[in-house]
């Protein structure tokens, strides 16, 4: 319905005055939701308030409250309530897992006390000014606890998974029993199916990387069914590759490359590093095993004389950096170094830095499970991550070669 001139009048004044315009922007965002709730209760009715109608298949019965909260601050808002059936706006539908998640999270520092300035500063822009209440975050958390913990416990025994993504990054928590806060780790496990689409496999929160813990988790994995592992990506953490040599035997190890050059340029001099790099580079490039592993013997021989420091990381790297090489021409541009994963990385930092300060590790798990589990529905929707082609390559490599799966040695 169109406001009357004298109506846009008030309305104007209204806003030039800044004490009142900001109640009045809450108070008319509270007026359209109202009137939008209004207008879904009546077609989901088949009738309006007190309107005679055939088409009416149950009646109203009341409202119950609901607090809306938006950055206009807290409306107040009243959902009708029917004789027969249920009624919830879509207006008010619950917000995406990761959404609620960290709603959830920092919702949860504020009223356990972890009141740092920047999470004072983030519940006042959610328009959350007057707090939440406790049960309410209760209820937030244990819906999201179920859900993501079942995400987290599900089967992996439906299908083999040849390719295993694994990595690691860090978080800070408050440790109440230290009385401080604390470095924690994340480790995430994503996979490429047999069939060629991608999966995130699991995560967990530990104190550190060492290889008690990376052990623990990869046995996790195995329990639920991880199988037909035929190749780990990895950087070079001794933790790491401990725990892989200990539980996925007879499968394969590749060192990330990009992890790898950053060791390589360390000892080379910063006026030579591109030179390295550049050099280095050009070893992927290259389209046959042969030429590949000639063209990195060419680079570890052209580095000896000026950089043997440099030479003789490459000479120890030579099998774990080209493992990718006894795999299938189309796959090797996406397993022969992290970055994959180092993508879904930086969305899980993207959301852990709202936070700052987790206040203890369920949180961390709700958020970083949250954002996993939905980058798992993404990918399950989405095309295949190889083709059906190449993976049924890589298969029959395996059925005819039986090297391609040599078992990573302790000294690698």
């Amino acid at each position: 319905m169109a406001l009357s001139e004298s109506a846009l009048s008030e309305l104007l004044v209204a806003l030039s005055d800044r004490d009142r315009g900001v109640d009045l922007v809450r108070e008319l965002a509270e007026y359209l939701a109202q009137e939008l709730i209004e207008v879904q209760a009546t077609h989901e009715i088949g009738a309006g308030r007190y309107e005679r109608s055939g088409e009416r298949v149950t009646e109203r019965n009341g409202h119950r409250p609901r607090t809306l909260t938006t950055k206009a601050g807290d409306l107040s808002l009243a959902i009708p309530k029917l004789r027969k059936g249920s009624f919830f706006p879509s207006i008010l539908e619950p917000r995406r897992r990761i959404d609620q998640a960290l709603y959830a999270v920092v919702m949860e520092a504020y009223v356990s006390g972890v009141s740092t300035r920047s999470v004072d500063a983030l519940v006042e822009s959610m328009g959350a000014a007057n707090g939440i209440k406790k049960s309410e975050v209760s209820r937030i958390c244990a819906g999201l606890d179920e859900r993501v913990g079942a995400f987290r416990n599900r089967t992996l025994g439906h299908t083999e998974f040849p390719y295993v993504y694994l990595d690691a990054i860090y978080v800070h928590v408050r440790d109440d029993a230290l009385g401080q806060v604390v470095s924690r780790a994340i480790v995430v496990a994503t996979g490429v199916t047999a069939q060629g689409q991608r999966e995130v496999l699991g995560v967990d929160v530990g104190d550190s990387e060492a290889e008690t813990f990376w052990t623990a988790f990869l046995r996790s994995l195995k329990t639920r069914g991880l199988c037909g592992v035929r190749l780990v990506i990895s950087d070079a953490h001794e933790g790491l590759k401990a725990a892989i040599r200990k539980t996925l035997q007879g499968s394969s190890w590749q060192r990330c490359r990009v992890h790898f050059v950053r060791n390589l340029l360390a000892p080379v001099p910063k006026a030579h590093q591109e030179m390295v790099a550049a050099a280095f580079r050009s070893i992927f490039t290259l389209t046959t095993p042969d030429d590949v592993k000639a063209r990195w013997d060419e680079v570890a021989v052209m580095l000896a004389d000026r950089f043997p420091k440099a030479a003789a990381l490459m000479d120890s790297a030579r099998t774990d950096v080209l493992a990718f090489t006894a795999f299938p021409r189309e796959h090797w541009r996406q397993i022969w170094s992290n970055n994959p994963l180092e993508r879904l990385n930086k969305e899980i930092r993207r959301r852990t830095n709202v936070v700052g300060i987790f206040p203890n590790d369920p949180a961390v798990i709700r958020l970083v499970g949250a954002v996993l589990a939905d980058q798992h529905d993404e990918w399950a929707v989405a095309r295949r991550y190889f083709s059906e082609a190449s993976m049924a390559k890589l298969y029959t490599v395996r059925d005819t070669d039986h090297a391609v799966t040599a078992e990573l040695e302790p000294g690698a």
